[in-house]
């Protein structure tokens, strides 16, 4: 497994955890050196326990050095990062990197397979890299490409992965076909479904399947500003219109917008792959905008209720995209606080574990705490950005105590908005009938 981030030390390790035995293979010393003493650089709920078990039963290994990784290998999964570049092109640097390495160590017959999301036509690329690396050193090792796709919910990714929806597989030979067949076989027993298909469409899987929960969730971002102008409840139509099986009640949650590694990336990703291959692609262009001002409704919110932000102080909740993460990468949270700075707002923030992940991106612009309720000291008013279970019911005495103003603004309509009116605050949330319609707090 030639990566150690998100995907690679996940993957990996519950690979290990199901009989295999891997190498996980990164460029990082220090940071094969700190997975080596059982240390693991992401939060993940339950994947420490996973590592630790199977170095333990010396079945998980970590090197530095591809050759090292590949010998003896029967297969070996490039899951190294694929960051969107300024013109929304997925960046391939890396895994066009890792293919070269592979053919100038590459011994005997392997199967080479992408775990990176990468867009369509990237394992013919891995093959083309190999295959030069092999014929600069005059030699002929058969080898197959093949794509397996990740589908993994960071905070929920072990579970994901050992019990998954679906595993998605391309391949182009019935060879690579048996040696996936075989490394998966723990899961068919288990009754999940192994789906193959040709290299392509499992490329464009991955893609779709992301940009697909994006554009629900800026579909029901879209109808919770037709429910605040309306008078309606954006809670009561998520459940009229989830109870429809053809729809279902997944992501209609609306809110102040997605973040993460994967949605923003992708969305842009397979933009970009539409029009270059002569497709307009409307639907992605106008997902991807309303996520973008939907990331600000709670600063426009906060500015109708204090009249202006110049020397305000705003106390955040959460900091993560979502919670059971330390991922900042696009964040909700992250817009917002830079907004609110930029328009002469304090800003202190409060998150379980991802501060310093925050902090890395914030720098001295925002002031942290470390527990949520230090965090509204004096505060003007709160937005809670991410839902994570600690916030859902506070201590609203508590809260009247430390802050100087009762401005709530609840980017995840999960704190009890009745009962914060009644103690005395004014509460907004996203998509409710109490909360003003989002063109009256753009104004």
């Amino acid at each position: 497994m030639v990566g150690t981030g998100y995907v690679g030390l996940v993957s990996g390790a519950c690979l290990a955890d199901v009989g295999c035995s891997v190498t996980c293979v990164d460029v990082d010393a220090a940071k094969v050196a700190t997975l080596r003493k059982g240390e693991l650089p992401i939060y993940e709920p339950g994947l420490g326990e996973v590592v630790r078990r199977t170095v333990a039963r010396h079945r998980l290994r970590f090197s530095t050095s591809v050759a090292d990784g590949i010998r003896g290998s029967d297969a070996v999964f490039i899951a190294v990062g694929t960051p969107s570049g300024g013109d929304g092109r997925a960046d391939l640097s890396q895994v066009e990197a890792v293919a070269r390495e592979i053919g100038r160590h590459l011994e005997h017959y392997t199967v080479v397979i992408t775990k990176s999301t990468v867009p369509v036509g990237t394992a013919m690329a891995v093959r083309a890299a190999i295959a030069h690396e092999l014929a600069v050193r005059e030699v002929d090792v058969e080898f197959d490409v093949a794509s397996n796709p990740e589908f993994l919910k960071e905070g929920a990714a072990v579970a994901d992965f050992l019990r998954p929806d679906r595993i998605v597989v391309g391949v182009e030979s019935e060879r690579a076909r048996e040696v996936l067949a075989q490394i998966y076989r723990p899961f068919v027993l288990n009754g999940h479904p192994l789906l193959f298909m040709d290299i392509a469409s499992a490329e464009v899987t991955k893609y779709a399947a992301n940009a697909m929960l994006a554009v629900r969730i800026s579909f029901m971002n879209l109808v919770s500003q037709l429910c605040e102008a309306a008078g309606a409840d954006i809670g009561a139509v998520r459940s009229g219109i989830g109870s429809d099986p053809r729809i279902g009640s997944k992501f209609l949650y609306a809110g102040i917008g997605y973040g993460g590694s994967c949605f923003p990336k992708d969305v842009r990703a397979l933009i970009t792959t539409g029009e270059e291959a002569g497709l307009s692609m409307e639907l992605l262009r106008a997902t991807e905008a309303i996520n973008d001002r939907q990331k600000l409704v709670a600063v426009q919110r906060l500015q109708l209720a204090l009249g202006t932000l110049e020397g305000r102080r705003v106390a955040v909740w959460g900091l993560a995209f979502k919670p059971e993460t330390d991922d900042v990468r696009d964040a909700p949270a992250l817009a917002i606080i830079s907004e609110l700075v930029a328009r002469g707002a304090s800003v202190v923030a409060y998150d379980p574990v991802a501060v310093e992940q925050a902090r890395s991106v914030l720098g001295d612009s925002c002031e942290f705490t470390a527990s949520a309720y230090d965090a509204l000291d004096g505060a003007d008013a709160l937005v809670l950005a991410t839902e994570w279970p600690e916030f859902r019911t506070p201590d609203t005495d508590e809260m009247a105590k430390r802050m100087r103003g009762r401005v709530v603004v609840d980017g995840r309509n999960v704190l009890d908005g009745e009962s914060l009116r009644a103690e005395g605050f004014e509460y907004s949330g996203i998509g409710l009938r109490s909360s003003p319609p989002q063109d009256q707090a753009r104004r």
